[in-house]
């Protein structure tokens, strides 16, 4: 399973290869901004979405449970990408590249990531080294948390700690699809320490694969998640110019634009980023895909979807 995983990691290394290879900045200082202007934009995927990915439940563990969101014919669905009907591209990570000092960072809430119907939710976070993330099994399946850090070098564990399940559920339950109610375990707290100029934080299940989140580490707080319309908002940014970057780990790392900053104004941005094209994961799924285990309609009939029937239109 790790080796898959490692696999999986360098193939999303590739596209974020000059972003975690960069030498580290000068360390960011907190100043007070006086005069400070503000960035709003909107970010858009130009071109088709990509395939997700897909996985064959017969092969990993609780198939029955997890297989509530499904295709119905015995295959996971995950789609890296979130796009609206208009091409918005929702969480993203949109950040200023490069800048020394500024606001301070304010209180530090830990990013949450759940387990939840056997998906890490949500898919994209911002992180800080140094500090701490917070996850927690909402399913009534055993879960495992491998979080790396990754690189042009490639992946590198940072911890690796089972996610408890909620002693509210009964013992008789297992991982029965007639389970719906979500309970929360245990919540695990772990530390983010990355190595010295890696800015590229994931998670992984080690029993379910199609479980991941990913996370960039901020080393400023000019950092903004896009929302369901592909709108972003920086505010008391010192006047200067800038360049502004869209991250997500599956795009390229070049996708930039330069911004001027006047003081007291709100600048505003469009930013496009190209759909990438060709096969990014070892395993993206295509239509009428080659079934490589046989699943028998015995199976099938075991793996219903009953909270999502997936499909492949519908997951790009």
């Amino acid at each position: 399973m790790k080796s898959n995983i490692q696999r999986v990691l360098r193939v999303a290394c590739a596209c974020v290869l000059s972003l975690a290879a960069a030498p580290a900045a000068q360390a960011y200082e907190e100043v007070s901004v006086v005069d400070g202007g503000a960035l709003a934009g909107t970010v858009v995927l130009d071109g088709s979405v990509p395939g997700p990915k897909g996985y064959n439940l017969t092969t990993l563990p609780d198939a029955v449970y997890c297989g509530r969101i499904s295709d119905g014919k015995g295959w996971r669905l995950l789609q890296p990408f979130n796009v609206g009907p208009k091409g918005e591209f929702r969480r993203v990570v949109v950040f200023l590249e490069g800048i020394d000092q500024g606001k301070p960072f304010g209180d530090y809430k830990p990013p949450r990531i759940e387990a939840v119907d056997c998906l890490f939710m949500p898919f994209m976070n911002v992180v800080r080294d140094l500090h701490d993330v917070v996850v927690v099994n909402m399913d009534p399946a055993m879960h495992d948390i491998q979080a790396y850090e990754t690189s042009h070098l490639g992946p590198r564990v940072l911890f690796n700690v089972p996610l408890p399940i909620s002693k509210r559920y009964p013992n008789e339950a297992g991982m029965s699809a007639r389970v719906t109610k979500h309970y929360e375990g245990a919540l695990i707290t772990q530390t983010v320490k990355m190595t010295k100029g890696r800015r590229v934080f994931t998670m992984q299940c080690g029993f379910h694969a199609y479980m991941e989140s990913w996370g960039l580490v901020a080393d400023h707080p000019y950092y903004a998640i896009t929302d369901d319309e592909g709108r972003f908002r920086l505010a008391d940014i010192p006047p200067g110019t800038y360049k502004v970057k869209v991250w997500h780990p599956y795009i390229r790392d070049d996708i930039e634009q330069t911004v001027t900053i006047e003081p007291n104004k709100e600048a505003g941005l469009a930013l496009n980023v190209e759909a990438p094209t060709g096969r990014l994961y070892a395993n993206q799924m295509v239509e009428n895909a080659y079934v490589r285990y046989t699943i028998t309609e015995d199976v099938q009939s075991q793996i219903v979807p009953t909270l999502e029937k997936q499909s492949f239109d519908s997951a790009q």
